[in-house]
């Protein structure tokens, strides 16, 4: 409570200090959570009031993974802090978070902090260092999808924006403005301070292992016909790593 308390401002505080649903159980707890929820909201980029006027529905696709806010629970450090409501908008990689469903109550920004996650399907979400696969060092939001003995499996949902194109004339129809979401993988050796992006090819993952387990990996992806492409395959090759 310490540590979460030192991040805390004073407005914040007096907004955000009321009760909230949680596990931790008590009234006098509930309304600690709440508090400490407080101290992990921001503004949203200083344009909340100008994304309620957005009209998604003139878009294609949307900068969410989902338009509505689902339910989670916010952990700091490994503990539990309380439940709360969450968005997250993938084209500016950032969580959206607010104490209730309601859509009158206005939505934080969630405090982009490496010791905070929430629980999405049972599986933590939290602010990450990784390396892409051209070697750029970025900071983003990454799912752990598979926690392995010797190899964790990461998701990142990303969304790009593209600006529409007017007709040119009464023959060529309209583009409308769209968000295209797409996904990336990244993995982490157990006990190596380092996440990388899975690449699109077999060849370069066998390449960014260890030199003992790349003929052995080259045989079960040949001997198994997989392509890391597809997900579901990339899967079996991580629980082949893992066992």
């Amino acid at each position: 409570m310490l540590a979460i308390t030192a991040i805390a401002s004073t407005t914040l505080q007096a907004q955000y200090s009321g009760q909230v649903p949680t596990n931790m159980g008590g009234a006098s707890q509930n309304a600690a959570a709440g508090a400490a929820i407080a101290n992990f909201l921001g503004p949203v980029n200083e344009a909340y009031q100008k994304r309620r006027e957005i009209d998604l529905d003139k878009f294609q696709g949307s900068p969410y993974t989902s338009n509505t806010f689902a339910p989670t629970i916010l952990k700091y450090d490994d503990e539990v802090v309380g439940n709360i409501y969450y968005r997250y908008n993938a084209l500016n990689e950032e969580i959206e978070i607010k104490k209730t469903a309601s859509e009158e109550e206005a939505y934080q920004a969630l405090v982009k902090d490496k010791d905070i996650s929430l629980l999405i399907n049972a599986k933590p979400l939290s602010f990450k260092t990784f390396i892409t696969e051209k070697n750029a060092t970025l900071n983003g939001y990454l799912s752990l999808i598979q926690e392995g003995s010797k190899y964790d499996l990461y998701e990142r949902t990303l969304v790009k924006f593209t600006e529409g194109q007017p007709a040119q004339n009464s023959f060529v129809a309209a583009v409308p403005s769209r968000f295209t979401k797409f996904t990336e993988f990244y993995f982490q050796k157990n006990g190596v301070n380092r996440i990388d992006q899975v690449p699109q090819k077999n060849k370069k993952l066998i390449k960014l292992l260890d030199e003992t387990k790349r003929e052995e990996l080259k045989v079960f992806l040949k001997e198994n016909n997989l392509n890391i492409k597809n997900e579901a395959d990339l899967k079996k090759v991580f629980d082949y790593l893992n066992s």
